[in-house]
């Protein structure tokens, strides 16, 4: 069983559950995965397993970790504002809303500090909402995410600049702000954040729809249309088909390309025509690495792997941050635009190096399931781990003044379970009582794959495919059944939808 042999290889150091409860908290929380590539289902696994550790019961509720040892520049009991959006679209999933339902309260109104760093709060709320729909919670929740938005609108200084939106209508922001300190592009009006604050405008608008204030639904409606419009006017380069950063008004496009230029997807902002830049995900001189994506394009002439200076740098590196954020974009683009730039295949090569990065050859010289900070696209190496266990060696106070012992291992600061859920199986969340199911896992590349106990508006769906019905004798093709009841089938790997009742 995979959770013994994880517990096995483990020091249990920091676990807010411990590895002892392990078990039992998965079997009451998580949907179940079987495919026949066994490095996928490891990690799924897994990254349930890890999840779990950074479930953290507080005297205001629980709440969700990044880093499971204390850091010095997280916020009230740990918690950073910066991977959150991806708690909620990973933690969507458990079966109870216990922890997200505290978790969303904690941000808004018991300490939380969600302007720390980018943060899509609003988006990622509703996202949460399509799975384990309670309107009622997200209405009343609605003032503090408006509220939230009013701030990113009005501003703030940090250190030297001042962040939030300018004369101009755009957002600007800092790289490390942004979740991405020491990048080429730097700071300025970036893809990532214009790109969320038009995501919390959607969702505020259809969260004040819900509440009968067509007012308001239409005022953000507004807002986003117009972030639209100014990102897809000021950020993207005709000329390379990219969106960059803007380095400030009246300066020109940042000369690089860089991951995050596919966020405008993640919350479907594009109009149709801007899919070209796609085939740099797959061009070995663009992002595509053995363990990559790298961030930056690797034609760039600032591209570099270091181990020197900052140990967390976005000018080279694999970011699982970054890497997760354009999967999700890229399933948005497949299930919802019209393009030939890029295919499943692609959806499924750059998942299964992201699936084979999840592991770290110890120094005893055994393989263990790991996920840590940034990468080195080559070779897979954890670049921070080692930095700090070199650094360790010639200084004492290494571990104090740089986030305690082993602070990258068990990270959370990606999702990998919502990417197999959404994006290779396929059940694309929606409001209605309607399940649709889209899988990107290439024709003739799997025989079989199960999603079961997924639990989803209040029901058990089991997702099968079995391409000759021998494997689960459930019939021969894909089939959703809910409760135990068949409500959707093909023969064939394609889109199908069956019916709640």
């Amino acid at each position: 069983m995979y959770v013994l042999q994880f517990n096995a290889n483990d020091d249990d150091l920091y676990s807010n559950i411990p590895n002892k409860d392990a078990l039992g908290f998965l079997k009451e929380n998580i949907p179940l995965f079987e495919c026949p590539d066994k490095d996928f289902e490891r990690t799924y696994y897994f990254r349930w397993w890890t999840y779990r550790k950074h479930v953290k019961k507080t005297p205001d509720g629980y709440v969700i970790t990044e880093f499971l040892p204390d850091v010095s520049w997280s916020g009230k009991y740990n918690t950073i504002s910066c991977p959150a959006g991806h708690h909620f679209y990973e933690g969507r999933w458990l079966h109870n809303p216990r922890y997200l339902d505290e978790y969303s309260l904690f941000w808004l109104r018991k300490g939380g500090k969600p302007r720390l760093y980018s943060f899509w709060i609003a988006d990622a709320y509703r996202a949460r909402n399509l799975v384990t729909p309670n309107n009622d919670f997200l209405v009343d929740l609605l003032p503090d995410l408006v509220k939230n938005y009013e701030a990113w609108e009005a501003g703030w200084k940090w250190l030297a600049h001042r962040i939030g939106q300018r004369e101009n209508g755009l957002f600007y922001t800092l790289d490390d702000r942004d979740g991405g300190e020491e990048s080429i592009g730097g700071h300025g009006f970036r893809p990532t954040l214009n790109s969320f604050m038009y995501g919390d405008a959607r969702a505020i608008a259809e969260i004040s729809r819900m509440a009968g204030n067509a007012k308001q639904a239409e005022r953000f409606k507004e807002k986003a249309r117009t972030i639209k419009r100014l990102v897809q006017e000021k950020l993207w380069d005709k000329e390379a088909g990219f969106f960059k950063i803007l380095p400030d008004e009246g300066k020109p496009l940042k000369g690089v390309k860089e991951l995050y230029g596919y966020i405008p997807w993640y919350f479907n902002l594009p109009d149709p025509g801007y899919e070209a830049g796609w085939k740099e995900l797959m061009d070995p001189t663009g992002f595509y690495a053995p363990y990559g994506p790298t961030f930056a394009e690797q034609r760039h002439p600032e591209f570099k792997i270091a181990y020197a200076g900052h140990e967390c740098q976005w000018n080279g590196p694999s970011w699982p941050l970054a890497t997760c954020s354009v999967l999700t974009a890229l399933a948005n683009l497949l299930n919802n635009y019209d393009q030939d730039v890029i295919g499943k295949e692609a959806y499924f090569e750059t998942l299964k190096i992201y699936t084979r990065s999840h592991q770290l050859n110890r120094e005893d010289g055994k393989v263990v399931p790991w996920i840590d900070e940034n990468l080195n696209p080559y070779t897979g190496d954890w670049i921070s781990r080692t930095r700090l266990h070199e650094w360790a060696k010639t200084s004492s106070d290494i571990e104090k003044n740089k986030g305690g012992k082993q602070r990258g291992k068990d990270y959370n600061h990606s999702s990998y379970n919502d990417l197999i859920i959404t994006g290779l199986v396929g059940l694309r969340p929606r409001a209605d009582n309607i399940v649709e199911v889209n899988p990107l896992l290439p024709v003739d590349t799997w025989d079989y794959l199960c999603l079961d106990n997924l639990l989803y508006h209040g029901r058990f769906l089991t997702i099968i495919w079995d391409k000759t019905g021998e494997k689960y004798k459930k019939g021969k093709g894909l089939s959703v059944f809910a409760d135990g009841e068949k409500i959707a089938h093909s023969k064939t790997l394609t889109r199908i939808t069956g019916t709640l009742k």
